[in-house]
C-alpha cells in the first residue's frame, strides 16, 4: 500500500511538471491583459485629473477620481501579488526537477565510472583473446564475444545518457533563472505601485482636508447631488413600471397569413428578448470603456464616513466628453427623458429587461427606434465639470448590478 502511495505521488508531481510550463504561459498572459486593463483605466484618470479646476466646488470629483485611482493600484498590487506567488511555486517546482536531474547525473556518473574501471581492468587486447580461446564450446566464444561487444555499447550509451541529462539539466538552470528574474521585475513593480498608492493617498488626504474646511458649500453639494439622485430614481422607477404596465395590459396581437397565425407586427413587446437578454449576463459589451468611479449599492460618503448616500441603481463610468455610447443588446427605446444633473437619458427596452444611459449630450435616437446591439444611441456630455455615463440595468422593476451583467 505504501509503494502505491508513493508511485501515486510521483505520478502526481511529474503531472504538475508537466501542466506547469502550460499553466504559467496562460496566467503570465491573464496577468498582462489584467495589468493593461488596470494601467489605461488609471490613464484615463490622469487625464480627467488633469482637466479638474482649482476650485473648491471640484474637489468632490477630484475626490472620486483619485479614490478611484487608489482602487486602480491596489487591484494592480493583488494582482501583482498572485502572480509573484505562482512564480514562488514554478520556481519551487523547478528546483525540486533541477534537484532531481542532479541526483540522476550522479546516479549515471557512478554506474558508467564502475563500468570504466572494469572496463581498464580488462584493458589488455591479449587477456580478451586468451579469455575467447579459453572457451569449452563456440557457442561459449560467441557469448563471450557478445559480453565485450555489450559493455562497448553499454558505456556508449550510458555516455550518452549522462550528456543529454547534463543538458537537460542546463536548460532547466537557465529557466529557472529567467523564472527569478521575471519574479524579481514583478516585485520592483509592485513595489512602485505601493510608493505610487502613498502619493495617491497623501493627495486625496489633502483634498479631504479641503471640503471639510468649506463644510457648509460641501453639504450643499451632497444635498444637491442627493436630490438629483432621488429624483432619477423615482423617474426611472416611474417610466419601468409604466413600460411594464402597458406591455400587460396589451396582449400580443394576432393575425392570419396563409392560413396560419402569425405575431402581428402591432406586437408591443418582443418577450423572446427577456431569454435572450438573460442568457447573456456576463457577455453584455460595455456602453463605453473607461473606469467605474461610482459603484452600484449602497455607499458612504468619503470625507463623512458615517454618512449614508442614496442608494446608486447603477454605475458611473469616467471618459472623455463627446465619448459615444453604444446599446448593449437589440431593443426598443422606450423613452428620452431630460434630468436635472443627468441631461439627457435615454431607457431601452429588451423585453422584461431595461437599459438606461444618462448624462448625454445629444442622442441618435428616438423614443419608438428599434436598437441593435452596438448601436450609437448618443454622446457623452461634461456636466460640472465631470465626464462620465451613468448606466443602469432594470429586470422588470428591480435595479440590477449592472457590472455583474457586463464582459
Amino acid at each position: 500500500m505504501k509503494k502505491i502511495l508513493v508511485k501515486s505521488i510521483i505520478a502526481a508531481t511529474f503531472a504538475l511538471l508537466l501542466v506547469c510550463p502550460v499553466l504559467s504561459g496562460q496566467n503570465r498572459t491573464e496577468h498582462e491583459r489584467q495589468k493593461q486593463r488596470l494601467e489605461k483605466e488609471i490613464e484615463m484618470l490622469d487625464a480627467q485629473l488633469k482637466k479638474v479646476s482649482a476650485r473648491t466646488s471640484d474637489a468632490s470629483w477630484k475626490l472620486e477620481l483619485l479614490n478611484r485611482k487608489v482602487a486602480g493600484r491596489k487591484a494592480l498590487v493583488t494582482d501583482s501579488e498572485r502572480q509573484i506567488r505562482r512564480y514562488d511555486n514554478e520556481i519551487r517546482l523547478k528546483q525540486l526537477e533541477i534537484n532531481k536531474l542532479d541526483a540522476r547525473v550522479d546516479t549515471l556518473e557512478f554506474y558508467f565510472n564502475k563500468l570504466v574501471r572494469s572496463a581498464y581492468k580488462n584493458r589488455d587486447a591479449k587477456v580478451w583473446y586468451m579469455y575467447l580461446l579459453a572457451s569449452d564450446n563456440l557457442s561459449q566464444a560467441y557469448c563471450r564475444l557478445g559480453y565485450f561487444k555489450n559493455m562497448a555499447n553499454q558505456m556508449k550509451t550510458e555516455s550518452e545518457k549522462i550528456a543529454a541529462t547534463k543538458e537537460e539539466l542546463q536548460q532547466q538552470r537557465s529557466q529557472l533563472q529567467l523564472l527569478r528574474k521575471d519574479a524579481d521585475e514583478v516585485r520592483a513593480e509592485r513595489r512602485a505601485e505601493l510608493s505610487r498608492i502613498s502619493a495617491d493617498q497623501d493627495e486625496a488626504r489633502k483634498v479631504v482636508s479641503i471640503l471639510k474646511k468649506d463644510v457648509q458649500n460641501y453639504k450643499r453639494q451632497l444635498a444637491q447631488k442627493r436630490r438629483e439622485v432621488e429624483a432619477l430614481n423615482r423617474e426611472i422607477e416611474r417610466l419601468v413600471r409604466e413600460a411594464m404596465k402597458k406591455a400587460e395590459s396589451e396582449p400580443e396581437v394576432k393575425e392570419e397569413t396563409s392560413g396560419k397565425t402569425t405575431p402581428s407586427k402591432r406586437t408591443v413587446v418582443d418577450f423572446k428578448l427577456s431569454g435572450k437578454f438573460s442568457s447573456n449576463k456576463g457577455k453584455l459589451p460595455w456602453p463605453v470603456e473607461g473606469p467605474v468611479v461610482d459603484k452600484f449599492g449602497q455607499h458612504y460618503d468619503p470625507v463623512y464616513p458615517k454618512l449614508k448616500l442614496p442608494f446608486n441603481n447603477g454605475i458611473s463610468i469616467a471618459v472623455n466628453e463627446g465619448t459615444e455610447v453604444i446599446a448593449v443588446f437589440d431593443g426598443v427605446v422606450k423613452q428620452i427623458v431630460v434630468m436635472p444633473g443627468y441631461n439627457q437619458c435615454v431607457l431601452v427596452q429588451h423585453g422584461s429587461y431595461f437599459s438606461f444611459y444618462c448624462k448625454l449630450k445629444n442622442t441618435a435616437v428616438k423614443a419608438g427606434d428599434r436598437v441593435k446591439l452596438g448601436q450609437v444611441i448618443g454622446v457623452v456630455d461634461k456636466i460640472n465639470s465631470k465626464s462620465q455615463l451613468h448606466f443602469q440595468i432594470w429586470k422588470g422593476t428591480q435595479p440590477q448590478n449592472p457590472e455583474s451583467w457586463l464582459r
